[in-house]
């Protein structure tokens, strides 16, 4: 099992303030014989509909000296769970958890935007001192 991002235990209560109950950590997938595993598996329930929202969070922290090689690793990661995740349990909706201060600086780069456009990545934005979600972005 691979070690926790620095900032797991920030995203798991940062998503526990906001509603949502965590039911993986981590979450685990197969594909083949390949074992995958996710950050964090949540569920909330939508009150309105009586229906459950299931989603899957892989959190990066950005903390290394190149921006650029952690997004590719992180983008590569991004599309092979979310493949996997398609085949396991296509109901749950995969998201890349970035602290703030780097959405603020790497990631709003148009390069950047266009690759998460074309990608369709999903993004929740953490503040790491508040220990709560920023924003979610489809």
């Amino acid at each position: 099992m691979p070690a926790k991002d620095a900032f797991h235990e920030v995203v798991k209560i940062a998503l526990q303030k906001d509603g949502w109950q965590i039911t993986h950590d981590p979450y685990t997938l197969q594909a083949g014989t390949l074992e995958l595993y996710i950050d964090l598996g949540a569920e909330k329930v939508v009150a309105a509909q009586k229906d459950g929202q299931k989603i899957a969070v892989e959190i990066k922290s950005f903390i290394g000296p190149s921006k650029i090689s952690e997004f590719y690793t992180a983008l590569g990661q991004f599309i092979s769970y979310r493949a996997a995740l398609q085949q396991q349990e296509a109901d749950r909706i995969l998201y890349l958890a970035v602290p703030s201060n780097v959405y603020d600086s790497f990631f709003t780069m148009g390069f950047i935007q266009s690759l998460l456009k074309q990608n369709q990545v999903h993004i929740i934005i953490y503040n790491t001192a508040e220990e709560a979600i920023a924003q979610w972005q489809m």
